[in-house]
């Protein structure tokens, strides 16, 4: 048997929309970026949705808007996909860690303040594996030293936190959605900035498309800008995807849920811990810590990398999940970023693993994921 990483959710709806605007004349700035565009915006509650190409852009979008460069310090979490800091990097601005919390490994609001300079502009959390950041905490810590919150919710479309959907202007200045195939919607490759904030959300689709201007005029350029328009082949996808999403969702939390039932019979796996505030999660990725009680970081690495092994020799897809920025090639070179700065970020970095998780996982698929993880444990940790 073959389990399979990660599997986007198309049908047909999918299929039948793109093949109706390969007919068409229009495959770039047409009618179905404004209705996926809509469609986000109409769902998270915001009043501006605005397109790009990659969750990555949208968020060098987002600091370049909001003024942030040279010398400027963002406050994030070194427990990410790269792009939450290289975003900030992009700009000449530094990237500030602090540590995350054991449950969530989302950052902690506890650590935030100590780490405000006079030169820090904004606070960017990161939604891990899809559950939303305290963000409660972070705004209130926000506004009382004039902070930006950019929101990192890439992996969160559809969660919502104290009833409150992630990306929403009620916690944050702008946040950005993404849509790489392993995500709960998918449009290929792609992103969506979303905010309340006109002057924002102008800047950000002048910077899109090559810094072009109010007027439209097509080679008349105000500012600096990129190529990080989305296509209408994508566009359509998101749409439909758009359409389905309350389906899709259901359909993950399905998997997570056989997942935590199966799993939490075996020894020495942690899994997941969904705060309370989090009252609907929408799964991205399903994470589990291996020997997370191991008396040394080696020990640690060597029975996460045991199960890892055991998994591909039987054809399971399995993934490191995450690997912690700051001990990063380049960001050790760039900040002088060192092992043991961050302890709890690089615990869950040695012990975690993402295992197969998408829409299509069937119960055999799971048992025979559990036999395999109950197996190679008992290997590693007797």
């Amino acid at each position: 048997m073959q389990v399979h990483l990660s599997r986007p959710d198309i049908t047909d709806k999918e299929i039948e929309v793109i093949n109706e605007v390969i007919r068409s004349p229009i495959l770039a700035l047409g009618p179905k970026m404004k209705e996926f565009e809509q469609a986000i915006a109409d769902y998270v509650g915001v009043k501006h949705a605005i397109a790009v190409n990659s969750g990555t852009s949208g968020l060098h979008l987002l600091i370049r808007a909001f003024g942030i460069s040279d010398g400027d310090e963002v406050i994030t979490t070194p427990f990410s996909f790269i792009a939450s800091s290289n975003c900030i990097v992009y700009e000449r601005a530094k990237p500030v860690f602090v540590d995350i919390q054991p449950d969530t490994a989302n950052i902690d609001p506890n650590l935030i303040e100590a780490a405000i300079t006079p030169r820090t502009k904004a606070i960017l959390p990161v939604d891990a594996f899809g559950q939303p950041a305290k963000l409660d905490v972070i705004r209130k810590i926000a506004d009382r030293h004039g902070l930006v919150v950019i929101e990192d919710s890439c992996e969160s479309i559809g969660s919502e936190y104290k009833g409150i959907k992630a990306g929403s202007a009620e916690f944050a200045d702008a946040a950005v959605f993404a849509f790489y195939p392993n995500k709960q919607i998918t449009t290929g490759e792609g992103g969506m900035i979303v905010t309340d904030d006109e002057r924002i959300a102008f800047l950000c689709k002048s910077m899109r498309n090559q810094g072009r201007g109010e007027t439209g005029v097509w080679l008349s350029h105000e500012r600096l800008g990129y190529n990080y328009r989305m296509d209408e082949l994508s566009a359509a996808l998101g749409a439909v995807q758009m359409s389905r999403i309350e389906e899709i969702i259901p359909k993950r939390k399905r998997v997570a849920d056989m997942y935590n039932k199966r799993l939490s019979e075996i020894p020495g796996v942690k899994l997941p811990y969904i705060a309370p505030e989090v009252t609907r999660m929408s799964w991205f990725v399903y994470v589990i810590r291996v020997g997370v009680d191991e008396p040394t970081p080696e020990r640690q690495s060597m029975v996460r990398d045991h199960v890892m092994m055991r998994f591909k020799e039987a054809k399971i897809g399995c993934r490191p999940y995450f690997t912690p920025i700051h001990l990063q090639p380049f960001y050790r070179n760039e900040f002088g970023l060192k092992e043991g700065m961050f302890p709890v970020t690089e615990h869950a970095g040695r012990t975690g693993i993402a295992i197969p998780f998408h829409n299509h996982i069937t119960e055999e698929e799971v048992e025979y994921v559990a036999e395999v993880l109950e197996k190679a444990l008992d290997e590693a940790l007797n």
